[in-house]
């Protein structure tokens, strides 16, 4: 097994976000807020038919994260837990994903809603969401079930969530 893996971006994320604070724990829930993303030209033909897809999966690195832990207290709780069965950017590869709404594509640049990522964020890969793949039934949410009891939208209180 390699040792190193060499990724590189295929374009530039756009947002009105230039800081964590007062982005939303996960775009869905706040739908009206815009992103684009900048796709290289020399991957501009990758782009070929997103466009009948509703939402995509766009992979990035969280570029301002520096430090990695194993074991990290999300911005929902004061109790620890491990990186794995958290979403924080402090992860060994700082590999970050979120499942946005595609609004079109024009050329090189795909506008996009439901955005919770930080403005000049490197996009690594972006795939289209696919329910009959992606969905699934009879989930568990693990320690985050209790946050969101009776439909209730948690708001980002400390600043761990997403750099």
């Amino acid at each position: 097994m390699e040792k190193e893996i060499n990724l590189k971006p295929i374009g530039i994320i756009h947002t009105p976000y230039n800081e964590p604070q007062g982005m939303p724990i996960q775009g869905k829930f706040e739908k009206d807020v815009i992103g684009r993303v900048e796709i290289f030209l020399e991957y501009q033909q990758g782009l070929k038919d997103i466009e009948g897809f509703s939402h995509i999966i766009l992979i990035y690195y969280f570029y301002r994260s520096k430090e990695e832990k194993l074991v990290g207290k999300p911005f929902l709780e004061d109790e620890a837990h491990g990186i794995f069965a958290i979403r924080s950017p402090m992860r060994p590869n700082h590999i970050g994903f979120s499942i946005v709404k595609l609004e079109k594509v024009e050329k090189n640049t795909i506008t996009f809603s439901e955005v919770d990522i930080l403005d000049g964020t490197p996009l690594l890969d972006l795939k289209p969401y696919v329910s009959h793949f992606d969905s699934r039934e009879n989930v568990k949410n693990g320690w985050l079930d209790k946050h969101f009891k009776n439909g209730k939208i948690p708001k980002r209180t400390k600043l761990e969530g997403k750099t």
